[in-house]
């Protein structure tokens, strides 16, 4: 059965299991702070438009998002159990991989610093699934990831209606659709607990910055590439274009 929310309680109480669940239902563990006046503040003038704290902070946490889901899916196309987690694990792969390429591309344009490994609580996550069994792995991947997808949807919408910078768009544009896929691919395992889901999401716990943010890669580390698979559907953003058309 999925994880109730009495279940989920005694999770938030104790276990290995209580700062991964909580942490990755909110936002900011995705490496965002709330989209705030402070977050408007502008940190360079690109050939692309304006570049806010929150532009910058919304490339790194898509970068780290796929830093820890992209494994996820590799671990599910192991471990899951039922047909829908399988393709959820799937989608994972693929659409991380091409919000992944466009990261790459983006961020030396927008001297941005992209992470190499994801943050603390995303990293103990993994290990959370790498050590779950049997039907109880199915059970967390899908509520977990419905939950952390869930969290992020409205943040990309907001990103994608306040940036003034085109490449950033374009990179919002791109994540509300894989965003929104992985929402559904989730839902269709049919083991989303729904009221669980959205009484985590809706109150985030309060958890340390540092828990919350992936590290910054020593100087001159080669950045880690996620592989699109061989059968990949998903598309990264046509920069050429971008920048053919002057921005």
């Amino acid at each position: 059965m999925p994880i109730s929310r009495n279940m989920m309680g005694t999770l938030f109480v104790g276990g290995a299991l209580t700062l991964t669940l909580s942490a990755l239902a909110y936002p900011s563990m995705l490496g965002l702070d709330t989209v705030s006046a402070s977050g408007d503040r502008i940190i360079a003038n690109t050939q692309w438009g304006p570049l806010t704290e929150s532009d910058r902070a919304f490339v790194v946490a898509v970068r780290a998002a796929g830093l820890w889901e992209y494994p996820v899916g590799q671990i599910g196309l192991q471990k899951g159990q039922s047909k829908g987690v399988i393709t959820a694990s799937q989608h994972l792969i693929d659409g991380h991989a091409a919000l992944d390429t466009t990261c790459l591309k983006i961020a030396p344009m927008l001297n941005v610093t992209l992470p190499n490994v994801a943050s603390p609580q995303q990293e103990g996550f993994v290990n959370t699934l790498k050590a779950d069994q049997g039907k109880q792995f199915d059970v967390d991947f899908a509520n977990i990831l419905r939950m952390t997808h869930g969290s992020i949807f409205n943040t990309v919408a907001k990103i994608r209606s306040t940036t003034k910078n085109t490449l950033v768009r374009a990179l919002a544009d791109q994540a509300n659709d894989t965003v929104l896929d992985h929402i559904t691919v989730m839902e269709q395992t049919g083991l989303v607990d729904f009221d669980t889901t959205l009484f985590t999401q809706t109150t985030p716990p309060k958890l340390p910055k540092s828990d919350m943010t992936p590290p910054v890669p020593p100087a001159g580390q080669p950045l880690v590439v996620l592989t699109p698979p061989p059968t990949a559907t998903a598309t990264p953003v046509d920069i050429g274009a971008i920048v053919g058309n002057g921005g």
